[in-house]
């Protein structure tokens, strides 16, 4: 399966931003999609994930409150909702797929998932 993550930019803290993921090839909705992201200088940490038919959701405690992430498989469309955002959001996203064992399976591990999009820059100024 092959992803794309767009909608990344400039926002000042406090703001919104939507990234969108594109997911083609296979069937879309045969897999959970993961949202990751990389500070510069710092490791690769998981953001959000979300099950096959979207009923279920994981999101790390930093941004539980702040971001949603939601998916319309009709259009092969996963988005990730960013608001009240803060300069520590600053990072390159990357959108994932995984092969989802059981309707509600969500991933946040890396190691889950085997196919990745290009990544998308978000950066939060003060």
């Amino acid at each position: 399966v092959q992803l794309q993550a767009s909608g990344g930019g400039l926002r000042q803290a406090g703001g919104s931003l939507r990234l969108s993921c594109s997911v083609s090839g296979r069937t879309s909705s045969d897999y959970v999609i993961g949202w990751f992201r990389q500070a510069p200088g710092k490791a690769r940490q998981f953001v959000a994930s979300i099950s096959r038919s979207g009923g279920t959701i994981a999101l790390a405690d930093s941004v539980k409150g702040r971001f949603s992430v939601s998916r319309d498989n009709a259009k092969k469309t996963v988005l990730l909702q960013m608001d009240s955002l803060e300069p520590e959001d600053t990072a390159v996203y990357y959108c994932a797929a995984a092969l989802g064992r059981y309707e509600h399976s969500v991933y946040n591990k890396e190691t889950s998932y085997t196919d990745w999009g290009q990544g998308t820059l978000v950066t939060v100024s003060s």
